[in-house]
């Protein structure tokens, strides 16, 4: 039987999560490890200052508390398997993870630390209008998921090592989706939504808003994962943890050895 470990950033207690284990349990064997409370936007951070605990919610599922969605794959890997499982899902995160929202995705990070065990994983977020109100049950996202899992499961991974797929699934039904497309990262515009406010003892502090969903396409393409989910596609990007600008070595070399 095949072994499948699943994780995410929103928490343990996520319908979108709970909805992976739905979609993935007739593949084989899955195992639940996920953050006690949310930990959106925690990028791929390790927790090195504090002691990290395994509560048992039910047989094969468990929270980690005090842990990010990396300790829940690296430690998991360790204390729960005497091999490595044969595929890692990290999901379904509840909002996009589209271009360089990816550099502080969780839900990437559980993918980018089985990558690095050289484990094939997949981050799978469903793109939604209103996070706190979508009201839906994750159809499209349940039908991707298992379509792609059962295609690595049973034909291999496609990418090589340290490299993960990064999917988005649309906020449209079955029948709407145009089906899927192979995407790079589109180039996401970020602002400022740092909010001010006081504390009934008239303290200031801040509290980070979400950025308005913006993105532009790279001149003369129009292959990002915006434009895919736009266009009622499954956006499915591989990524590669290899962060060398490699066009750029023979410049730095010119540039730091002229005068």
């Amino acid at each position: 039987m095949k072994r499948i470990f699943i994780t995410n950033d929103d928490g343990y207690e996520s319908p979108g999560l709970l909805a992976l284990k739905e979609a993935l349990s007739p593949l084989g064997h899955v195992v639940v490890v996920a953050p006690a409370v949310e930990k959106s936007a925690c990028g791929h951070g390790m927790s090195l200052t504090h002691p990290l605990r395994f509560i048992k919610i039910d047989d094969d599922f468990y929270k980690l508390d005090n842990g990010t969605p990396t300790d829940c794959v690296y430690l998991s890997l360790y204390s729960l398997y005497d091999n490595p499982p044969d595929l890692i899902v990290s999901g379904i995160n509840i909002g996009s993870n589209m271009g360089e929202d990816v550099s502080y995705s969780g839900t990437a990070a559980a993918a980018m630390e089985g990558a690095l065990h050289d484990i094939p994983s997949i981050a799978i977020s469903q793109v939604l209008k209103d996070k706190n109100h979508f009201g839906f049950d994750f159809a499209l996202a349940k039908d991707s998921i298992y379509k792609l899992a059962k295609k690595v499961l049973e034909g291999g991974f496609p990418l090589a090592n340290r490299q993960f797929l990064n999917i988005n699934i649309p906020q449209i039904t079955k029948q709407e989706c145009k089906g899927f497309k192979i995407t790079e990262l589109g180039i996401r515009m970020y602002g400022n939504d740092a909010q001010l406010h006081r504390n009934p003892r008239g303290e200031e502090y801040y509290w980070l808003g979400l950025h308005p969903l913006s993105w532009k396409e790279r001149e003369g393409d129009e292959t990002s994962d915006f434009s895919a989910v736009f266009d009622n596609y499954v956006s499915i990007t591989p990524i590669t943890l290899d962060f060398t600008a490699r066009d750029k070595i023979n410049t730095l070399k010119q540039w730091i050895n002229n005068g």
